[in-house]
């Protein structure tokens, strides 16, 4: 994709999607860290099936380790990997409590010295919360990148270095929730709906799928 794709590509996502939003549900910060830990590996509807019982109860990290570890795997045992995951953000609440006052850092290496929280994680909360320029690179972006030639690389991390440099700065606040929804109900890994794709002439991918 040339520069020129690139900003049609992304002018046509904006037109379709002005304001695009996160599908976890959250209402706080911290409710937005603990459904991206809890997201790893697992779907955004499987999480907030979970979050809908536990952030009624617990919504802050005094009362998630109120819980303790078996009242938090009672509350998100429907999540894959729900044991280390509640035992990461258990460890997660400690440490906002003893050295962030309960509050959620806003730098990248606060956040990445969690328990459980990775770049990934790190990205979509400075991101989503403090409206920061990242990219968090999740398998739909990773696809979506390579597939289409908008950025393409080997690791998750070559494609996010690559997207800072390709996306251009009026779209980079939006970017990572265009491309996870344009992978997650278009561009699938499966079967690409080429058909329906309103971006389809700026992207590298061919033979397009044909509709069927």
């Amino acid at each position: 994709m040339n520069k020129a794709q690139i900003e049609h590509f992304f002018a046509t996502l904006q037109a379709a999607n002005p304001e695009p939003a996160s599908e976890l549900e959250y209402t706080s910060v911290f409710e937005l860290l603990a459904a991206v830990l809890l997201s790893a590996q697992a779907t955004d509807v499987g999480v907030n099936k979970a979050t809908r019982k536990l952030f009624p109860v617990a919504n802050t990290p005094a009362k998630v380790l109120a819980l303790g570890q078996a009242g938090l795997e009672a509350h998100i045992q429907t999540i894959g990997l729900f044991r280390s995951k509640a035992k990461h953000l258990l460890a997660t609440c400690r440490i906002l409590i003893e050295q962030h006052g309960g509050q959620v850092p806003r730098t990248r290496e606060a956040l990445e010295a969690l328990p459980g929280v990775g770049r990934k994680t790190a990205n979509v909360v400075l991101n989503v919360a403090f409206g920061e320029p990242t990219m968090a690179v999740d398998t739909h972006i990773f696809r979506v990148s390579n597939r289409t030639g908008l950025a393409p690389g080997k690791t998750p991390l070559a494609v996010e270095l690559k997207l800072l440099q390709r996306v251009p700065k009026a779209y980079m606040t939006h970017a990572h929730h265009w491309l996870i929804l344009h992978g997650r109900y278009i561009c699938q890994a499966r079967k690409p709906r080429c058909w329906e794709c309103a971006v389809a002439a700026d992207c590298d991918f061919s033979p397009k799928t044909p509709k069927p």
